[in-house]
């Protein structure tokens, strides 16, 4: 019992379900025995990503952070006794943590395994020329899993989902040419109603009773302040959202772009007229292509002949073109009150029972599932293992990858955009199960707020509901229809999968869904070992897949797990050859797949290896990368690569790199 109550004060809520609380505002769908309140959730506001233009500042507060855990016995103990009315180490001695990181893996102690709360701290200084006429926000691109924020000690903001921003306005709470402080209580306990799902359990220890954190997800529970924390400023009345649409016609030459803008301020308020926006389009070399004044809607259209549009790695010579987009708010007189830029990418989307098009031509995806994940850093932004990254999917012959398991940092989504990488995007449910009314608004809360962030970017070309969910139980057909439904209704423009693990036989959400992706691991957890038993079996489930729903179908997870430099042959698990093998027998089956019409993609798991919780299965994490931790290749890649560029020339009519093949023997010589 006394864990209980320290866990209800712990989490933001603990929810129990009885079958009279269910019984008020029910959805019953299908006549089905699943009932499930649909409770609205909030909409997101503003979360433009932070840019500097004539009318704004940004500062970054990323650096090194003063840092504390709470007790696991004792999460609540900071909040209690106030420890954000002064510096962090007038209450408890600090440490140095840097933002953007994951705390886990920085210190030499058992911090790795902490469970609940920890505080983080520190100073910046704000310029008196900050105070006059401008509001002041503070943005963090992701903490996980929950934060509460404070500003010299008055609380500013709370957020509830992990790798996902949010942000507050603190122009009344600074001190103006002064120090000021920030502090930040991060919470990483997952259970059953938090997206992803987890459980805390009290266990005998040697040193008594302790709180244990598990999950059935197969990825480590990194947390902390994983992406960039940033102050920047607006005018009084300022351009708040942005939402971009695009379209083009005429053989892919004329281009449409829709905008829609909304104002926050006082003018915002004024009488109809006094505000419009004036957008200007400008090509890669900076000149000017379109233009046009909105009226008070502050929505319009921007047409331009001789379109570029954006198209994917290897699907054109000039992959990934963006053209740069300025909205201008104007007041009374034309007088300029905001300046915002953004990329925007000219394309169109198309789907159907068979095929998924864009600008017209079908797509083949071939990429990979992968983590946000590094040595040390955990799950914290680091960009020049970005940049890495993107020069490996590009040298590998990738044209997409999906956001396994989570929405991916701001940073790397503009990266797929530069660089023509289609983006297949997850909200951070995984493995979903015992679904509860209180699970369903916090998952629709997610897929919201990640809409809302990525819903301009052209690279992302689907959305995912869910990784392996469990479809077969009870109330997941009425469940994922909401979910569906409720992502359609924020975006018609894009198709809905999810990565489904569930046999075929009991799933129940795919007749949710636009598009069927499936995770299978033949011949490793399923016929270990056994490399006669894939090819036929791909064939088969894919093909069972296609017959239920009638859709397209994307393997979107298959490999082995492989320790670098372990080679034996014959085959056998584990080495490079029994990896290589794997994917060669896949490959067979995605070939005749594709002489189907309808498979439409294969998507190896996993890009890198990764860290996982302990397991006497995983020998310092999962290993089924093509690339080691370190981003170095294994031997199946050099294989993979010749596949995506032979597929890349034939279905894409681009061209092989200079050396995808060694040269070995030359007859006529």
């Amino acid at each position: 019992m006394h864990l209980r109550v320290r866990l209800t004060c712990h989490k933001f809520e603990i929810w129990a379900f009885s079958f009279l609380s269910l019984m008020t505002g029910l959805y019953v769908l299908h006549s089905s025995i699943a009932l499930l309140v649909n409770k609205e959730v909030p909409t997101t506001r503003g979360m433009l990503y932070p840019r500097e233009s004539e009318t704004r500042e940004v500062r970054s507060l990323d650096g090194i952070w003063n840092f504390v855990r709470s007790d696991q016995a004792n999460p609540t103990q900071g909040v209690r006794e106030q420890w954000y009315d002064q510096d962090l180490s007038q209450s408890r001695p600090t440490i140095p943590m840097p933002v953007p990181a994951s705390y886990n893996d920085i210190t030499t102690d058992n911090l790795r395994d902490h469970v609940g709360t920890v505080w983080y701290d520190r100073k910046f200084f704000v310029p008196r020329s900050w105070a006059n006429d401008q509001r002041v926000w503070l943005r963090f691109g992701s903490v996980h899993y929950g934060a509460y924020v404070w500003v010299n000690g008055a609380k500013v903001v709370n957020h509830e989902m992990g790798h996902l921003p949010f942000e507050a306005e603190v122009t009344n709470v600074l001190t103006y040419g002064a120090e000021n402080r920030i502090t930040v209580m991060c919470d990483n306990a997952l259970i059953q109603t938090s997206v992803p799902q987890g459980k805390i359990t009290e266990v005998p220890s040697d040193d008594g009773m302790t709180i244990v954190q598990s999950y059935t997800f197969d990825f480590f529970n990194y947390a902390g302040i994983h992406r960039s924390v940033h102050l920047y400023t607006t005018p009084m009345t300022f351009i708040e959202e942005v939402k971009v649409l695009t379209n083009l016609s005429n053989h892919n030459t004329a281009g449409k772009v829709s905008y829609e803008v909304s104002v926050n301020g006082s003018a915002a308020n004024e009488a109809d007229g006094v505000l419009q926006v004036l957008a200007n389009l400008y090509d890669r070399k900076g000149l000017l292509v379109a233009n046009a004044r909105a009226d008070d809607k502050l929505s319009g259209e921007l047409q331009l002949s001789n379109a570029m549009p954006w198209w994917p790695y290897l699907m054109s010579p000039n992959p990934g073109y963006l053209y740069q987009l300025e909205i201008k708010l104007l007041g009374a007189n034309d007088q300029v009150l905001d300046v915002y830029r953004l990329k925007v990418g000219l394309r169109t989307l198309s789907w159907n029972q068979s095929q998924f098009l864009i600008n017209g031509r079908p797509v083949y995806f071939r990429g990979f599932g992968r983590h946000e994940d590094s040595d040390i850093r955990g799950k914290g932004l680091d960009n020049a293992l970005m940049v890495r990254d993107f020069n490996l999917l590009k040298w590998i012959g990738a044209n997409a990858y999906r956001t396994s398991h989570y929405p991916y940092s701001e940073e790397s989504m503009q990266f797929a955009d530069e660089h023509g990488i289609m983006i297949i995007d997850e909200c951070p449910s995984v493995d979903t199960e015992n679904y509860s009314s209180e699970l369903l608004r916090k998952h629709k809360s997610s897929l919201e707020q990640l809409i809302h962030r990525d819903r301009n970017h052209p690279s992302v070309v689907m959305w995912s509901i869910a990784n392996e969910p469990r479809t077969g139980e009870m109330m997941a057909e009425s469940y994922f229809e909401l979910v569906a439904n409720f992502t359609r209704s924020l975006d018609k423009t894009r198709p809905i999968t999810a990565a489904i693990a569930t046999p075929y036989t009991r799933d129940t959400a795919g007749r949710s869904l636009d598009i069927i992706s499936f995770n299978r691991y033949n011949a490793w957890y399923s016929n270990t070992g056994r490399l006669d038993m894939v090819t036929q079996r791909v064939i088969e489930e894919a093909t069972a897949w296609n017959d239920l729903y009638k859709k397209p179908v994307i393997m979107s997870e298959y490999g082995a797990d492989t320790l670098e430099g372990l080679h034996m042959q014959p085959a056998y698990v584990w080495s490079e050859e029994f990896q290589t093998e794997v994917f060669s027998r896949h490959f067979k089956a995605f070939d005749e797949l594709r002489n189907k019409g309808w498979f439409i993609g294969e998507f190896v798991w996993n890009f890198a290896d990764f860290k996982t919780a302990q397991s006497y299965t995983r020998v310092g994490g999962n290993k089924k990368g093509v690339f080691t931790r370190s981003r170095q290749p294994k031997t199946v890649a050099h294989l993979l690569r010749r596949r995506y560029f032979a597929l890349g020339r034939d279905l894409d009519q681009s061209s092989f790199p200079d050396d995808l093949f060694t040269y070995v023997y030359d007859p006529k010589s």
